[in-house]
C-alpha cells in the first residue's frame, strides 16, 4: 500500500501510528479533513488481518466521519480510529491511557468517541489524560446512552422520506418492516407504534422481534422473509448490504429508511433502487442522530439542545431530495454532494477571508 499515494488522491490530512510497549497498544489515528472544525470519530478495537487492512479500515472510516458530521451539520471534521487486538482479551486500563495521552498530543485536531469493540468504561479511563473525547459515563457530563436519540432521528428522516413518496409526512396507517429490533429500532418501533404505523418485525433474535411483538402489535417473520413482505416502508436496522441484487426484486417498499450503516451492497444499487423510484434516505444522513448527540457534549451537553439538532434531520433529507431532483442523480450521490458542498462553501469563505486580510496588510505597507 503506497500510503501517501492513497492520502494524496482522497485528500485525507494526516495518518498518526499510536504504539506502546508496555501496555501493547497498536493504535492507528486517520484525520480525514477539519475544514469544518476539529476531526469527530470514534476509536473502534478489532483483530484485522494484517496491519495494511486496519491502516484501509481507518483511513476509510475516518472519510466517511466527514461526510457524516458535514451532511447533519457539524462543526467538526472526519476521523477514526482503529487500535489492533481482540477487545475480548487484549484490553487494559494502561493500554487507553496511553492511548488518551496520544490524544491530548493532537491538541484537539482529533476527538474520539465509543465505536465497534470499546464501551462507556473505555472512554472513561481515556478521559482520565484527555477531554477531547465523547461518550464518556453522565457522571462526567456525558449524553449518556445514543440509540434513543438516533431512533428520533430515523422516525424524523423517515417522515421526510415517507412525505417525498406518498404525498404526506403521517405514517398512521402505514406498514413498516424493520429488520433487527435492537436499542435504536425498539425505539423507533415505539415511535411509529404511537404514530398508528403497522409493523412487521425481524431479528436473529428471537426474543426481540417477540419483545416488539408484546409491546407494539407488532407482526414477527422470520429473517429471510422481511423483504418480500407487503408494507411501505424497509427500514434496515441490522446488518449492512441488505439492499442488494437478490433483495431488491423482492423488496414492495416505496421508502428505505433505517438504522443500518452501509445499507447499499455497492453504490450501483443505490442507482437502481432510483430507476425504480424507491425513495431511499441515505444511511450515514438518517442515522446521525448519534454524532450530533455525543457532538453536544463538546458544548456542556444539553439534552434539548441536541434533540432539536436531531429534529432538523427531517430538514437535511429534504436538502438530500431536493438536490437529487436538482441535479438529477440518486439520492445517495445527492447526500455527498449536500456534505461536499458544505465543507467546498467553508473553504472558499476562509479563502475570501485570507485573501482580503491579505489586501489591508499590504495597504498598511
Amino acid at each position: 500500500m503506497e500510503i501517501f499515494s492513497y492520502m494524496e488522491k482522497y485528500d485525507y490530512e494526516q495518518l498518526v501510528f499510536c504504539q506502546d510497549k508496555q501496555s501493547g497498544l497498536k493504535a492507528i489515528i486517520a484525520i480525514h479533513d477539519t475544514t469544518l472544525g476539529p476531526a469527530l470519530g470514534g476509536t473502534r478495537m478489532w483483530t484485522y488481518a494484517s496491519e495494511e487492512a486496519a491502516i484501509e479500515d481507518a483511513l476509510r472510516l475516518a472519510k466517511g466521519m466527514t461526510y457524516k458530521n458535514a451532511a447533519a451539520g457539524l462543526n467538526l471534521g472526519g476521523g477514526k480510529t482503529v487500535i489492533i487486538g481482540d477487545p475480548r482479551k487484549d484490553k487494559n486500563e494502561e493500554m487507553f491511557r496511553a492511548f488518551g495521552r496520544y490524544i491530548q498530543g493532537l491538541n484537539g485536531r482529533y476527538i474520539t468517541a465509543e465505536d465497534v469493540g470499546t464501551t462507556v468504561a473505555d472512554m472513561d479511563i481515556i478521559h482520565e489524560e484527555t477531554d477531547f473525547v465523547t461518550g464518556i459515563s453522565p457522571a462526567f457530563g456525558s449524553s449518556g446512552n445514543p440509540s434513543p436519540v438516533t431512533a428520533f432521528g430515523v422516525y424524523r428522516g423517515m417522515k421526510a422520506a415517507a412525505k417525498e413518496a406518498f404525498g404526506s409526512d403521517s405514517l398512521e396507517g402505514k406498514t413498516v418492516a424493520v429488520q433487527g429490533v435492537g436499542n435504536v429500532a425498539y425505539t423507533l418501533c415505539k415511535y411509529l407504534h404511537e404514530e398508528g404505523a403497522s409493523l412487521i418485525v425481524t431479528d436473529i433474535n428471537k426474543e426481540a422481534a417477540m419483545r416488539a411483538v408484546r409491546d407494539f402489535g407488532a407482526k414477527a417473520v422470520e429473517p429471510d422473509e422481511i423483504y418480500s413482505v407487503d408494507c411501505d416502508i424497509y427500514a434496515p436496522c441490522a446488518l449492512g448490504a441488505t439492499v442488494n441484487d437478490e433483495t431488491i426484486p423482492q423488496i414492495k417498499a416505496k421508502v428505505i429508511a433505517g438504522s443500518a450503516n452501509n445499507q447499499l451492497k455497492e453504490p450501483r444499487h443505490g442507482d437502481v433502487i432510483h430507476e425504480l423510484g424507491i425513495v431511499y434516505a441515505p444511511d450515514y444522513v438518517i442515522n446521525a442522530g448519534g454524532v450530533i448527540n455525543v457532538a453536544d457534549e463538546l458544548y456542556g451537553y444539553n439534552q434539548e439542545r441536541a434533540l432539536k439538532k436531531v429534529e432538523s434531520l427531517y430538514d437535511t433529507i429534504e436538502k438530500v431530495i431536493e438536490i437529487a431532483k436538482r441535479d438529477g442523480i440518486p439520492t445517495y450521490q445527492a447526500a455527498d454532494r449536500l456534505a461536499e458542498e458544505r465543507i467546498e462553501r467553508m473553504r472558499n469563505s476562509r479563502s475570501q477571508f485570507l485573501q482580503n486580510g491579505h489586501h489591508i496588510l499590504s495597504r498598511r505597507k
